[in-house]
């Protein structure tokens, strides 16, 4: 007994260590509030301007591209010179940084390819779900898998036939994201704040 407290008291015990952990969170509230306060502003840009989101995604995912395509040419070269396989490195640089470049010059157009891609895994997996369902013995849960195949089905049905607004609802589903995860960083960070006035963490940063 008395040596499992002393390893819980020494400097490096485990509950020392989560203290410090504590401790520094507390004392770095105010990062957590800026992430929520970041997080529900672009929900709420999302929300009411799903057509500026949707460019802007379409934009950085094609610098993304491009940039890795320009690291994968490097890699390719690299490669080369140390008489390694780079064939397949270099064809996938080059293809990422066409793709980027489409996506950059036509940012619609990845727009509208993401909802097809979308919509092609929600026909997929809806079809897949439906299929199970006849496998499935009732007793299982058989007309529960089977509603969720036909919903998928109905899902990827109307992005194809509705590609814009399947675009623009999948920004407002974002935007519901960031704005819910933002408002839980913010009361993380109010209950972080609120901690920095107890006995504990005061007593914890004399320490430190």
């Amino acid at each position: 007994m008395g040596m499992t407290g002393a390893s819980i008291n020494t400097p490096d015990g485990p509950a020392t260590r989560l203290n410090d952990m504590n401790a520094l969170l507390a004392q770095n509230w105010w990062a957590f509030t800026l992430r929520g306060i970041i997080g529900v502003l672009f929900g709420l840009v999302a929300f009411f301007l799903p057509g500026t989101v949707m460019l802007s995604l379409a934009l950085l995912f094609g610098i993304y591209l491009v940039v890795d395509g320009i690291f994968g040419i490097i890699s390719a070269i690299r490669a080369a010179r140390r008489r390694e396989r780079w064939g397949l490195l270099l064809v996938e640089g080059i293809l990422n940084i066409i793709m980027g470049v489409i996506a950059l010059l036509f940012p619609v157009a990845a727009v509208l390819l993401f909802v097809f891609v979308t919509a092609a895994w929600a026909l997929l997996t809806g079809g897949l779900m439906l299929g199970s369902a006849f496998s499935l013995h009732a007793s299982h849960g058989r007309w529960w898998l089977a509603f969720g195949g036909i919903v998928s089905l109905l899902w990827g049905i109307a992005l194809v036939i509705a590609p814009l607004i399947g675009a623009i609802v999948l920004t407002w589903w974002l935007g519901v994201y960031a704005i819910v995860f933002g408002i839980m960083l913010l009361m993380l960070s109010f209950q972080l704040r609120s901690q920095r006035a107890t006995p504990h963490w005061e007593g914890l940063t004399r320490g430190a």
